[in-house]
């Protein structure tokens, strides 16, 4: 039986207060749960893959994982989920609901992790490293993106004509080629185009000038980021392409592009 000193502090009519980091919990079966943190005890073990876990509840739900199960049933579209939690964030969708609010900008969002990597924008924090050229960015799935720079991966492909794409928007605007469809236009002079980006990159050479991205290292200003990108590599010297037949790296995609064709001369003399 626990001693009156082992006992957790109960705070107000059904509020128990955990000692070490003074959150408090409704249920004591909570804070016991919650108090295996500070102990950093796994008490429930996966007996599939070995991953260990503190909370019942989360042992049982990743157990789905393994069986394909998905227990929690959206009741508005019938959607389901192996997750309490990730059905908690879906409903989301439905009810409009955007809990967590900037407190800079005012701005909402439905996801934590949105929330937190928008706060990354005013504080200019980027916290996702790339292991490879040790480039910071604000989101992770930029990160990700930006690695495929690295792997040559493209997930995303054309089911039309086969081609393919790192990022699942460069595919949804190279669909519409095939399509026609050009759905953004231009409210100065008329010309239509596939992506947005397009239309803003238009807007800006043609009727503004814009020049929005300026180099921090020589003050030279250019219409879109990945024309700065570009340029940055000049004070860098980074060389983020590799040829995958020698393994010489370059600045641009256009020169090992170049460089490639020496490889196919050697084999066609062969």
């Amino acid at each position: 039986m626990d001693s009156p000193e082992e006992l957790p502090k109960k705070v107000g009519k059904s509020s128990y207060h955990c000692d070490i980091c003074e959150k408090t919990f409704s249920l004591k079966s909570s804070l016991t749960n919650h108090k295996r943190i500070h102990a950093e005890e796994k008490p429930y073990n996966c007996d599939i893959c070995g991953k260990s876990f503190t909370i019942k509840r989360n042992f049982t739900e990743h157990g789905y994982t393994h069986t394909g199960e998905k227990p929690h049933i959206c009741d508005v579209c019938g959607k389901s989920f192996p997750r309490l939690r990730t059905l908690t964030t879906h409903k989301r969708i439905h009810t409009g609901e955007t809990p967590y609010e900037c407190d800079i900008c005012g701005k909402s969002f439905t996801l934590r992790r949105n929330f937190t990597e928008h706060r990354h924008m005013h504080t200019g924090e980027k916290p996702h490293n790339c292991d490879i050229c040790g480039k910071s960015f604000l989101r992770k799935h930029t990160l990700i993106t930006h690695k495929h720079i690295h792997t040559g991966v493209k997930p995303y492909k054309c089911d039309t004509c086969g081609k393919s794409f790192s990022l699942r928007g460069h595919l949804t605007g190279h669909k519409r080629i095939h399509t026609g469809e050009k759905p953004y236009h231009c409210d100065i002079c008329g010309k239509s185009f596939t992506q947005t980006c397009q239309l803003t990159l238009h807007k800006r050479r043609v009727h503004t000038g814009e020049k929005p991205y300026p180099c921090d290292i020589c003050g030279k200003s250019f219409t879109d980021g990945s024309a700065l990108t570009v340029h940055k590599r000049i004070h860098t010297g980074e060389k983020p392409y590799h040829c995958d037949i020698c393994g010489k790296p370059f600045s641009y995609r256009s020169t090992l592009s170049v460089h490639k064709r020496i490889h196919t001369v050697k084999k066609t003399s062969l």
